[in-house]
């Protein structure tokens, strides 16, 4: 008899929470088969089997919180269904959780007459958001695997076209009644980002200073230059690499933006690890690229783009998101004209994107019409002074005005 055990997470990871077993007891799987989703406060791991056999016995269930390296199923390799412990039939069939009832007696299975939920095709965890929040996960975008639809989807559902939310019974919520509501509980994920940014906002001495870009010469330089680019290096050329590379030079040149807070020291990286915010069927997850100083256009280009499937597919490891010197946050992709981005501690400093919008301009004493960019510098005033946060910002604002001084070092 074989263990199957929570991944062993890092230290900044305390525990994780199940959030679905795609297995049940007795249930024949493969070898790499999908097992069990645990929820940390930073991705979703999967746990799989480790060889052909049976799940004999589920030993965490679904909500169940798990440390690491915490025994949460047994596993008999090489074993047949037929092999496998017969189930007690006065238990729920692993991982379904059992419904009290209403009298107070004896639990009972959260299911119809027929004995089969109206989501049986359903994980256990998502029939029971189905049942709390009134929302038919047939109607929800799935973002598990082959589009199906996992616990974190019905925590912030995304409707498919056409679809309304409906109740178990199948009627539309909008019929009870004129002020519906649902609701649903917060995943880890969400919980850790709100504690998070109250805490960024409490605890810091957060400014935000602003400042706008002329977008026209990276946009021409773009134009003319992505077919070759993605000919060459297999990759879209976006305008986030340049601002990333732009960020790099400039934290070169001001180390403070580069620093972190550990109580009452400065810690000055002499690396240039940048987190990217990306949007996630989760919440927002910043992925980290490492040693940013070395990656060319086309590297970060690529890396960005793997992090953005990722974050879609709920693959992204903690090693992507672990540390992190400066982040970077484009509210532009979702028509942000302007905003103040919240600090990501221990980091003293953020950098905001916004929408390109085109505005009159007064060039040389004549009004142009130009592509125009509000950028945004939310910065911890402990640590780095109102003079050096506008002369970062201004560098990057030159340097993506004038692409050509990245590639002279100017």
């Amino acid at each position: 008899m074989a263990e199957i055990k929570a991944p062993v997470f890092p230290e900044s990871v305390a525990d994780g929470t199940i959030v679905e077993w795609h297995v049940t007891e007795g249930q024949q799987v493969n070898r790499d088969d999908l097992l069990a989703e645990i929820e940390t406060d930073k991705v979703v791991l999967e746990v799989v089997a480790p060889d052909n056999g049976v799940v004999t016995r589920i030993v965490k269930h679904v909500d169940d919180t798990v440390l690491s390296d915490e025994l949460i199923a047994e596993f008999e390799a090489g074993a047949s269904a037929e092999a496998a412990p017969a189930v007690d039939p006065d238990q729920p069939a692993a991982p379904v959780q059992p419904k009290q009832a209403a009298d107070g007696g004896e639990p009972v299975q959260v299911t119809d007459k027929k004995g089969e939920s109206d989501h049986k095709d359903q994980s256990p965890a998502v029939r029971k958001a189905a049942k709390e929040s009134g929302v038919d996960p047939k109607d929800v975008e799935g973002s598990g695997r082959g589009g199906r639809v996992t616990k974190s989807d019905m925590a912030s559902p995304t409707l498919k076209a056409n679809s309304s939310i409906k109740t178990d019974s199948g009627q539309p919520v909008a019929e009870a009644g004129p002020r519906s509501e649902s609701r649903v509980p917060m995943t880890r994920l969400r919980k850790t980002v709100a504690n998070r940014l109250l805490a960024a906002s409490q605890e810091t001495a957060m400014l935000t200073t602003f400042n706008e870009v002329n977008m026209k010469p990276l946009m021409d330089m773009r134009a003319k230059y992505k077919d070759q680019f993605e000919k060459r290096h297999g990759t879209r050329l976006g305008f986030m690499s340049l601002f990333v590379k732009a960020a790099t030079e400039a934290l070169k040149r001001f180390p403070a933006v580069n620093a972190s807070l550990d109580g009452d020291d400065i810690v000055y990286h002499g690396y240039y690890d940048i987190g990217v915010a990306v949007s996630s069927n989760r919440g927002l997850v910043v992925p980290v690229l490492r040693d940013t100083d070395s990656m060319s256009m086309a590297d970060v280009e690529a890396k960005i783009r793997e992090f953005g499937g990722k974050a879609q597919e709920g693959k992204l490891g903690l090693d992507d998101m672990m540390g992190g010197t400066f982040t970077i946050s484009n509210g532009g992709v979702f028509g942000s004209l302007m905003s103040t981005p919240i600090l990501n501690p221990p980091q003293t400093a953020i950098l905001g994107m916004h929408a390109i919008n085109d505005r009159p301009m007064a060039v040389n004493g004549e009004v142009v019409i130009l592509p125009m960019m509000y950028l945004a510098l939310s910065y911890d005033h402990r640590m780095i002074d109102g003079k050096e946060a506008v002369q970062f910002l201004v560098t990057i604002k030159e340097l993506v005005e004038d692409p050509t001084m990245l590639l002279l070092d100017l």
